[in-house]
């Protein structure tokens, strides 16, 4: 009769385990569906993270939208859109009735455009050679020659030979190399690469004290001399002309080359 008491108290106290180890067992798998319940509602909650993207990287540029070397023009000012209209009127096909800027781009560009993006000079001034030499060619009065139009003394300063049997102001290659050394060191003294774009044709000297003297270093609200009052607007205007060749009333478009393209003029 013991060995039965004693019998019964070892089933009792394995089954009371085994109802306990069965309670734990379920405890767990009820905690484990929970944490995976909050887990994929937490996953549906959750949202994708945005992507930043700086808006001075990208700059959306419309037909209507005048800039020179990403620098805008104060389009809302009467005085601007006058100076930029006679600008574009005098480069419209009606008035030069001829293709020679699209056919000296073509010729110019492909040497151009590679050396200003090696110096970091801005694309926007591969217009002033056809600004400066595009419509006529030879000396000047003054005595500037070549594509860029350098006077002797500073073609000699920014490298280029000239003297007697041999003017390389007449080398497009280094005469670019040239002006882009010349643009560098005006846009270091100005900070703008429109004043630097002035200065090209004024010279630095008389454009600092065009500064001083006017207290306005806005080249759009300067009063300057003729030639280079309108140098700027000229250049946003063989812009437009070059760029939307149809749009101002020309036929001939200049082709679009390939980095590897452009170095090939250049080696």
């Amino acid at each position: 009769m013991l060995m039965d008491k004693k019998e019964m108290t070892k089933r009792h106290l394995i089954t009371c385990s085994v109802i306990v180890l069965l309670v734990i067992i379920s405890a767990i798998n009820i905690c484990g569906t929970k944490a995976s319940t909050l887990t994929k509602k937490t996953a549906k909650i959750a949202k994708p993270a945005k992507v930043f993207k700086s808006k001075f990287i990208f700059k959306n540029i419309d037909d209507n939208d005048f800039t020179f070397a990403n620098e805008a023009l104060p389009i809302n000012d009467a005085s601007v859109n006058r100076a930029l209209r006679r600008s574009l009127d005098k480069h419209n096909y009606k008035h030069v009735q001829s293709d020679i800027l699209q056919t000296k781009a073509s010729e110019l560009f492909p040497i151009i455009e590679p050396i200003l993006r090696a110096y970091g000079i801005p694309d926007d001034f591969k217009y002033i050679p056809l600004v400066e030499s595009g419509l006529c060619e030879g000396t000047s009065s003054k005595g500037a020659r070549g594509s860029w139009q350098f006077m002797p003394g500073t073609a000699r300063t920014y490298g280029l030979k000239v003297r007697k049997g041999i003017d390389e102001r007449l080398n497009v290659r280094k005469s670019t190399i040239a002006a882009c050394k010349y643009i560098k060191e005006l846009y270091v003294e100005f900070n703008s690469w429109t004043l630097a774009a002035a200065a090209y044709n004024n010279g630095s000297i008389k454009l600092e004290r065009a500064i001083n003297r006017q207290n306005e270093d806005n080249y759009f609200l300067m009063h300057l001399n003729r030639e280079t009052a309108s140098y700027v607007y000229n250049l946003i205007a063989m812009k437009a002309i070059i760029s939307q060749p149809g749009k101002y009333g020309y036929k001939k478009y200049i082709p679009v080359f390939k980095p590897s393209e452009l170095l090939a003029f250049n080696q």
